[in-house]
């Protein structure tokens, strides 16, 4: 075999190995996601011993409003739903109809977040008054932080989506699937941060 006949199979092999390469980056976002769901689990263990183990006195724990937080709830519920009209859009090649849907997504996210800092400033504790207020203040800081990034990432793949020059299409749907899961899991994890820390 001469040395052209050998580049020519080795630039084959090459070949052959790129297009059956396994795709691995939603594993390693559920990986992620995984991981990130253990540290909120021990957040919730340890609030949840705190509250069992060592019960403050009548009055030391102040009672919380579930207005705000009910609201809240049903803000991100609503743009889980929103978010995957954005994807069912984009499988029907509709990418202006993507874009909306993804900026009401980001929309109900901002406000989420403006509602979480007015609850914050209408508080009758602070984040040193005793452990509960700073387990509280970690536990929806923490998980605000979360949505904070989903929102950016919300608008960044609503700009990556347009009809024109966008690089987010039906045939390279990952970002906005690794984003909409992402999403999904927020959203779960406020649910369970809702009736543990405001109706348990």
């Amino acid at each position: 075999m001469t040395t052209l006949d050998s580049s020519k199979e080795i630039k084959k092999d090459d070949s052959d190995v790129s297009e059956h390469h396994e795709d691995f980056r939603m594993f390693g976002l559920i990986t992620f996601l995984i991981a990130d769901g253990m540290t909120f689990a021990g957040f919730f263990a340890a609030y949840l011993t705190y509250k069992a183990v060592n019960p403050l006195p009548e009055g030391a724990i102040y009672e919380l409003e579930l207005p705000i937080p009910t609201l809240n709830t049903i803000l991100l519920l609503i743009s889980s739903a929103t978010f995957h009209k954005a994807g069912k859009a984009l499988l029907k090649n509709k990418n202006s109809d993507t874009q909306k849907w993804l900026i009401v997504t980001a929309l109900l996210g901002i406000t989420f977040l403006i509602c979480q800092l007015f609850e914050y400033f209408n508080l009758p504790f602070g984040l040193t008054d005793n452990l509960f207020a700073s387990t509280f203040y970690a536990l929806t800081g923490f998980h605000g932080l979360h949505v904070t990034l989903g929102t950016l990432m919300i608008l960044i793949i609503s700009w990556q989506s347009r009809s024109k020059g966008g690089r987010i299409t039906n045939q390279n749907m990952f970002p906005l699937e690794a984003v909409e899961l992402y999403w999904h899991f927020v959203d779960g994890i406020w649910v369970v941060l809702f009736i543990i820390l405001y109706l348990l």
